[in-house]
Formats: structure tokens, C-alpha cells, sequence
């Protein structure tokens, strides 16, 4: 591991462009680069080389809810990995290069590393708002990775001693230079937008909201399975450490069994679901990612005394990697808890034909 400390308004140009060129010759070699953005520091690698991403993954494995993005130098360099739509468009209009990572779909003709994209064939694009990693990227002609370079679950990495000091000797050994520049400013890290439904969703970090609520459109109930398999991504940590419940309100037909469809599909549960009118509550089991757990979805709509409600122990489902589906929330929200209906993601189901409105209000 080769440390090269930089002070870039300090240090010559000659010393900058020969940095600048051993990061170019470490990435086309298949090693790993540790270096700054205006975020905090990024870890890099060559995304379409196997072996590369291969030590990626050894240094810091790709977890459900965190994919990998690659950074770019511009939105001419990010149209050779993905599909950009009017949306992501926009978002790189009005916000790149800066502190955002806009998700848009991979071209079926991508050579990046297929455990670089996420599980819904999507790829996140960063455009650094930092001179010295756009020169690099620039005179590389090529994306590299832009995952933060901390340990997962430590730390976040604003000078070089908040990676090494949470690091194994072996995950040290992975690393094959680092361009430190010393302390970097504490921002946050980049806001995480998937651009590939209807509707923008973040993913990390918040969008503008409409009053206390995100509102989202869906044209067909496909979309409306993808945004639950969305949250579902979002909230993955979330599930667990302390488990999910979804409360859903909306007239008949407008889509509440259609969206646990799609949590269902996320959990990877191959059994029909279908609405339990009948039976009030329907139970799943569920192996993802080796996170084990149950699926529970309620239908509340017959439901209309307390003494009934109670005897189905709701609250008591809830736990870590259980995830519970609503309908009719409303139906039964003054009989739960304060606690419970506190971790509660609610969402609103109306529309007409095909297009469906959803208004979702998270905690």
C-alpha cells in the first residue's frame, strides 16, 4: 500500500499531474485506489475488470440496501454504462457534478461487473464536484467505483485515519495506493435517486416533500410491485434490526394486495399472495440474502371492534426481519399503540384506470 499525501493548493503541477497518473496506471492494473470527493473519501476500482471488483468485494462486500455506483466525468461518460430518461436528465441538469447519485437502468450492452449493478439491473452514476478526481476520470476514459472507502458499519471516512484505523491487516493489504489530502470537509454523502420509475424515489437522503408526505405516480401495477421492491431496498437495514410495517389506505382496487405483491417478490416468496378478506391475516416465510424471517399481510376491512383486533396480536409480529403489510390501516390505527404506529411507513392508494397516485409519509 503506497500512501501519497497531496496539498493541492500547495503542491506543483508536476507533482499533482504524476498523482494523477499513478491513480490512471493502479486502476488500469486492477488495484484499488482510495481517494477524496466532496463527499468523503471514495474507494476506486476499474468496474468492468473481474479480479478487480473481485477485491472490492473482499475489501468491502456489497450489502442489500448500499449497491455500488461508478463515477464519471460527465453525462457523455455515464451514457456508455446507462440508460439516461427525461428524469435523470434533469437531475443531471440542475445537480451534477455534486453531492447526488442519480440511479438510472443498465444498457443491455454494458461491460460493467454485473455485482456493480443493483439487483433490479440498475446503476447508480456519481459526477464528483471535485477537479482533481474529474481530471482523473478524464484523462482515464473510464468510470471507476465510488463506494465509500469505510469499513462497513464504521465510520465515515473524512481523513484517511477513519478508514485505516477500523480496518484488518487483511483488508489493508487489499488496498494499492491512497491519495490523501488530509481532513475533509464533514458533508453528507451523496443523495441516492432512482430515477427508473415514474417517479423519482431517494434512496438515501431526501428529495423536496409536498407538504409531510412524497407523492408518487404509477402507470401500471408493475411499477407499483417495483416502488414496494424500492422501499423495501431503502429500508433493508431498517428490517433488520427492528422490522417494517407498511400501512396501506385506499378504496378497493386500487392496488394495496398489488404493492404487497411486490414486497413479497423482494423477500423472494414464491407463493401466491393473494388479499386474506377471509382469513384477516395470511403468514409467509422468507429467506433473502441469508436474513430469515416472516411476511405477515393483514386485511383489516372487516375488522370494526377493538376486542377483534386484539385477538389478533398484531403488535406482537413485529420484530427484526418481520415485515408486516396493512390494508385498510386506517381501519385499525386507533386501536395500535403509539410505538407501533410510530415505525409505520403509510401509504395512500388512489387513481383511475391504469394510473394510480400514491402519497407516501415515512417516519
Amino acid at each position: 500500500m503506497k500512501i501519497l499525501k497531496l496539498n493541492l493548493t500547495q503542491n506543483s503541477e508536476k507533482k499533482i499531474k504524476d498523482c494523477i497518473g499513478l491513480v490512471i496506471s493502479t486502476i488500469k492494473a486492477g488495484g484499488l485506489v482510495i481517494y477524496p470527493t466532496e463527499t468523503t473519501y471514495g474507494i476506486g476500482a476499474d468496474p468492468e475488470n473481474k479480479q478487480a471488483i473481485d477485491k472490492l468485494l473482499k475489501y468491502k462486500s456489497r450489502r442489500e440496501g448500499k449497491p455500488l455506483s461508478v463515477a464519471v466525468s460527465d453525462q457523455k461518460m455515464a451514457e456508455r454504462y446507462v440508460l439516461i430518461n427525461q428524469q435523470a436528465q434533469n437531475f443531471y441538469q440542475r445537480f451534477l457534478p455534486g453531492p447526488y447519485t442519480v440511479i438510472s437502468n443498465l444498457k443491455s450492452n454494458s461491460q460493467i461487473d454485473q455485482r456493480v449493478a443493483s439487483e433490479f439491473n440498475t446503476l447508480g452514476i456519481r459526477i464528483p464536484d471535485y477537479p482533481l478526481i474529474l481530471k482523473i476520470l478524464n484523462q482515464l476514459d473510464r468510470g471507476i467505483t465510488a463506494t465509500s472507502a469505510n469499513a462497513s458499519d464504521k465510520k465515515r471516512p473524512y481523513q484517511i485515519s477513519d478508514i485505516l484505523d477500523n480496518l484488518s491487516e487483511k483488508q489493508k493489504s487489499l488496498i494499492d495506493l491512497i491519495v490523501d489530502v488530509g481532513e475533509l470537509p464533514r458533508n453528507e454523502p451523496s443523495v441516492v435517486i432512482d430515477t427508473t420509475l415514474s417517479t423519482p424515489i431517494a434512496l438515501r437522503g431526501q428529495l423536496k416533500k409536498t407538504d409531510n408526505f412524497i407523492e408518487f405516480k404509477s402507470k401500471s401495477e408493475t411499477e407499483t410491485q417495483e416502488l414496494a421492491k424500492r422501499l423495501m431496498l431503502k429500508n433493508w437495514k431498517s428490517l433488520k434490526k427492528r422490522g417494517l410495517i407498511f400501512g396501506l389506505n385506499g378504496e378497493l382496487g386500487m392496488g394495496k394486495t398489488i404493492f404487497a405483491k411486490g414486497v413479497a417478490q423482494f423477500l423472494q416468496i414464491e407463493e401466491e399472495i393473494t388479499s386474506p378478506t377471509y382469513s384477516y391475516l395470511n403468514e409467509y416465510s422468507y429467506e433473502r440474502q441469508a436474513c430469515t424471517g416472516f411476511f405477515y399481510h393483514l386485511d383489516a376491512w372487516k375488522i370494526d371492534q377493538k376486542e377483534e383486533f386484539l385477538l389478533l396480536e398484531v403488535e406482537k409480529l413485529l420484530s427484526a426481519h418481520n415485515v408486516l403489510v396493512i390494508e385498510w390501516w386506517d381501519k385499525i390505527a386507533g386501536f395500535l399503540t403509539e410505538d407501533f404506529k410510530q415505525q409505520a411507513i403509510i401509504l395512500e392508494l388512489s387513481g383511475q384506470d391504469n394510473w394510480r397516485t400514491i402519497k407516501l409519509w415515512e417516519k
